[in-house]
């Protein structure tokens, strides 16, 4: 226990008392201060941040049980113990009851509140452990896991490799739904800070002011609704790795915020002036090209260059076509498993249909499909007409762009909708069976096996 780092709070009416615990505490080698009534420590828990307050039970003013509710409704973080001389087993209870650690009656033994405040303290690192732990194992059970044996996705997997050991930033690339949040997932698993969390803010989901709150914190009061002190996540990141998601959406003011905790590695929570000193790496994503919005002027050049140390970019999907079964094949055990469904894999038919898709939401959307097939198939495998696509299907254009090359690539994809019912696909296509015949012909398609 660093004892210089701990902030303990003597509040009582009593000179003789609050002046002998406060020295105490002092040699001891704690931070300590005093005040005289409920009013006066206010003032103290306004300008300072306290670890550990002994709160007179009997004062003028507001008394120690009202004064411990109103503490806890500002941090309940703040370990309170209750002294008296008034020793009642109602009133010990009633203190418990709102969060007091423990009770204790003077005359106080030293070696007993020694004892007490050692046991909080350490109740309190085992409880931020056990948080700690909690969203560590949240991470490592991560929804996916990167797969693919393309060549781009080996480069991806060899660059998170390298830069794992490192603590340099990181600014990952890509467009919507690559999967850049994994890979931040991934750098941070591998990483020395691994065994602290790895905490995500969505840039683009908050509006300037909401989002200075999310990462900052606030005091109670800093503003209307903020009923308590409150953390934010550049401070729940200590000593371990935050996660922006769409950079390229803060405004201007959070730029120059954020730069300056770059650099300084501290910062204040709203309404507060007392600066919180954190240590944490910093991963970025963006599917903007930052690079114009710098030249624009709607984004800094000097925190484009701090965050942009080290860059990963991900390939869409359509573009690793090496990867897209692997992929769906993975999606049907990790779906079929959580969903106890009988489906064991997705036949010949829908693989070609998933293969002739250009995937605009990339590997996001090849999940949602097959989580959705999951749910429509009545068999061991998924069938075509099992698979419903969030954008109009879009075949890939491997002959040209003209009115023939369309027209051919779009009864290819009716036909292996149909499963190749002739009678199905004329109605789709508007046209009667002998037009279809002479098409299919026409453009040497046939049913692959």
């Amino acid at each position: 226990m660093d004892k210089e780092s701990i902030g303990i709070l003597v509040v009582d009416d009593e000179f003789s008392v609050r002046d002998s615990l406060c020295k105490w505490f002092i040699s001891d080698g704690f931070r300590a201060d005093v005040a005289e009534s409920a009013d006066a420590a206010m003032v103290k828990l306004r300008d300072q941040t306290w670890d550990i307050i002994l709160l007179d039970m009997k004062m003028p003013g507001m008394d120690g049980i009202e004064f411990n509710r109103h503490i806890k409704s500002i941090d309940k973080d703040i370990i309170v113990i209750i002294m008296t001389a008034y020793a009642s087993v109602e009133s010990a209870v009633q203190a418990l009851k709102d969060g007091a650690f423990d009770y204790v009656s003077k005359p106080i033994d030293p070696d007993d509140l020694t004892h007490i405040i050692r046991n909080a303290l350490e109740t309190r690192r085992l409880t931020q452990e056990n948080i700690q732990l909690k969203q560590h194992i949240e991470d490592l059970s991560m929804p996916d896991d990167i797969v693919g044996t393309s060549p781009q996705i080996k480069r991806v997997l060899e660059m998170i490799a390298t830069v794992a050991k490192t603590d340099a930033t990181v600014m990952i690339l890509g467009g919507s739904g690559t999967g850049k949040e994994l890979v931040a997932r991934a750098i941070h698993s591998n990483s020395n800070r691994r065994y602290a969390p790895i905490i995500s803010i969505n840039c683009g989901a908050f509006t300037e002011t909401l989002l200075e709150s999310e990462l900052f914190g606030h005091e109670k009061g800093a503003f209307t609704g903020a009923s308590a002190r409150r953390k934010g996540k550049l401070e729940r990141a200590d000593k371990g790795t935050i996660f922006f998601d769409e950079i390229g959406n803060i405004g201007s003011k959070m730029q120059m915020d954020l730069l300056r905790v770059l650099e300084t590695k501290q910062f204040a929570r709203l309404g507060g002036e007392k600066p919180i000193t954190v240590d944490f790496r910093i991963i970025c994503a963006t599917n903007r090209n930052l690079e114009e919005a710098v030249s624009t002027g709607a984004f800094r050049e000097d925190l484009y260059f701090r965050l942009n140390v080290f860059t990963i970019d991900i390939p869409p999907l359509k573009e690793r076509t090496d990867d897209i079964l692997l992929l769906a094949d993975y999606f049907v055990q990790k779906y079929a498993r959580s969903m106890a469904r009988g489906v064991k894999k997705i036949s010949a038919e829908a693989e070609k249909m998933l293969l002739g898709y250009d995937w605009p939401g990339n590997v996001r959307e090849l999940r949602n499909v097959i989580e959705r097939a999951i749910v429509l198939t009545s068999g061991e495998e998924i069938l075509p007409r099992d698979l419903s696509f969030p954008f109009r299907y879009r075949m890939k254009q491997s002959g040209g762009d003209t009115l023939e090359d369309v027209e051919k690539a779009h009864i290819a994809r009716i036909l292996e909708r149909a499963e190749w019912n002739i009678s199905q696909a004329s109605n789709v296509l508007g046209i009667d069976r002998t037009t279809l015949y002479s098409k299919i012909k026409k453009y040497a398609l046939g049913k692959q096996s």
